[in-house]
């Protein structure tokens, strides 16, 4: 039985080449990729966002533990859609038309992606139209839009619409967050969800593709 921990603690750690070297060896050693996912780097990046929202991680821990994430993810992944698994769901992620700030939204990408889901990124200043396109195509089930401007905070409004307009809608969860965005603003234009911090993100995606 190969002990998953050093991977564990190197995800929580940020520590990026142990993470790498150990999954590797995991793997050699028989290990199935799932198991890593779901027994070693998920349970981290849980407790990386338990730790932030207790305010004993901030940006920078979660900004490292998310690469040491990544880089581990991206030696997993293609063994685990090789093998059929799949995913806790697909986010389209993306900082709205007329916003260039993207910390907040590639954090929030690199936990849901620390989270077990898959993201489609559209990167920054995304436009309605493109949003339900990379739906159409994707088949995701989650949006979620960023916006750091009182300015571009329409836009998300002017999204939901386009998605209401191309029809699908009702197929698609929409989450949206920001430095601006509120509770009430996610009430007022219809959103399904609101999360004013990554780890809470990873939280509001799973009760979003529970339902």
């Amino acid at each position: 039985m190969t002990d998953l921990k050093p991977l564990y603690d190197a995800v929580l750690e940020g520590n990026l080449p142990t993470a790498k070297s150990v999954t590797e060896q995991a793997l050699a050693a028989g290990v199935d990729p799932q198991t890593l996912l779901t027994e070693a780097m998920i349970p981290a990046m849980d407790e990386v966002g338990r730790l932030f929202e207790a305010n004993e991680y901030f940006v920078p821990e979660l900004l490292i533990s998310a690469r040491a994430m990544k880089g581990a993810l991206e030696i997993v992944s293609p063994l685990l859609k090789a093998s059929g698994a799949q995913p806790a769901g697909k986010v389209v992620i993306g900082t709205v038309r007329g916003d260039l700030h993207d910390i907040g939204k590639n954090l929030v990408a690199a936990m849901l992606e620390g989270g077990g889901f898959e993201i489609v990124d559209l990167g920054v200043d995304v436009s309605p139209e493109k949003f339900v396109e990379a739906i159409e195509t994707s088949g995701a089930n989650i949006i979620a839009m960023s916006a750091l401007l009182t300015t571009t905070m329409p836009s998300m409004k002017a999204t939901i619409q386009q998605l209401e307009e191309a029809g699908i809608r009702d197929k698609v969860k929409v989450m949206i967050g920001g430095a601006p965005v509120t509770q009430r603003y996610a009430d007022e234009i219809g959103a399904d969800a609101f999360s004013d911090n990554a780890s809470g993100a990873v939280r509001v995606a799973r009760e979003l593709s529970a339902v």
